[in-house]
Parts: C-alpha cells; sequence; structure tokens
C-alpha cells in the first residue's frame, strides 16, 4: 500500500481530496472492468460492475457537494490505494470474482483510511477519517452479503473449450 509512503494529510480539504480520488479512480477501474466482461459478452458480470461503478460515482460526488468545491482535486494531490489493476478482468469471471475483487478493494480502502486516522494528530482530520474507515467498512459489509447469495465458482471456471483467438 502507498500509504506507508505518505504523510498524514494536513487539511480536511487534503484528507477529502485523497478520498475523492481514491472513489474516482474505483469508478474509473469499476467502468474498464465492466467493458472487458461486455467485449467477452459476460453480461451479468458487466451489469455488477456498471452497479459498483455507479456507486463509488455517487461517493465521489457526495464528497464533492460536501467539501463544496468548484472543481474536483487534480491527480497530483492523489496518494490513495490504487484500484485492482485490469489485468485481473478474467473474461470469464463470475459474480463470486467480481464481488472477490471490490472487497479488496475496499478493503485497501479501509485500511488506508485506518492508517491516517491513526497518523493525523488533529482531532478533526482523525475523526473524518475514522467516518471514512466506516463507510468502507459498511461497503465491506455490503459486498460479503452480496457474495453469500452467489455461487463460489468451480475449480474450472476458466477453462474455455473455445478460447478467443486473437491475431497480431
Amino acid at each position: 500500500m502507498k500509504a506507508a509512503l505518505l504523510s498524514p494529510p494536513r487539511s480536511i480539504d487534503e484528507l477529502m481530496a485523497r478520498a475523492w480520488l481514491l472513489e474516482q479512480e474505483a469508478t474509473q477501474r469499476y467502468t474498464e472492468f465492466a467493458e472487458v466482461m461486455e467485449t467477452h459478452n459476460n453480461r451479468e458480470v458487466a451489469d455488477l460492475f456498471r452497479s459498483l461503478a455507479a456507486q463509488e460515482a455517487a461517493h465521489a460526488e457526495h464528497i464533492q457537494r460536501k467539501m463544496l468545491w468548484q472543481r474536483p482535486p487534480s491527480a497530483a494531490e492523489a496518494g490513495a490505494p490504487e484500484a485492482p489493476p485490469l489485468e485481473e478482468a478474467h473474461y470469464l469471471m463470475q459474480p463470486w470474482h467480481a464481488l472477490q475483487l471490490a472487497v479488496q478493494a475496499e478493503q485497501k480502502a479501509h485500511d488506508f483510511f485506518a492508517w491516517l486516522a491513526q497518523s493525523c494528530d488533529n482531532e478533526e482530520l482523525r475523526r473524518a477519517a475514522t467516518e471514512l474507515q466506516a463507510e468502507e467498512k459498511e461497503h465491506i459489509a455490503l459486498l460479503q452479503s452480496w457474495l453469500q447469495r452467489v455461487p463460489e465458482p468451480a475449480p474450472d471456471w476458466d477453462q474455455d473449450p473455445d478460447p478467443p483467438r486473437y491475431t497480431d
């Protein structure tokens, strides 16, 4: 995690900029995952990723409204855990896999905000980081409840008797 390389935020704006950027990156990555799944006609998982992207976008919008920013922070102000790499999206993945990726991403965000809460000297920043950590914990719980409703894939879930062929 990048957190160990970062300094604690010095202001509520800096803390919320990190939170906003984390939500934006998650929105973008889930949208990319959805596009990959659509390309491979895996519509069920594509729809799940689109739903996750919409939720993350709503979180980012909430932060922006709360902070009354005229324009959102720039990527130069980043410093949050990265979203799952696009390579994690397998064209045969099932909802269970998508939810596992989402849980891992939310856990990284939770741990990041926990680190920030522990690292902040300022009580206002500590309280805000703790609130963000609690939100991520709620996201994890929601995703885990979804996981309980979908079947775990068989061990050979990624076997394709007719895999896609790519030409150079």
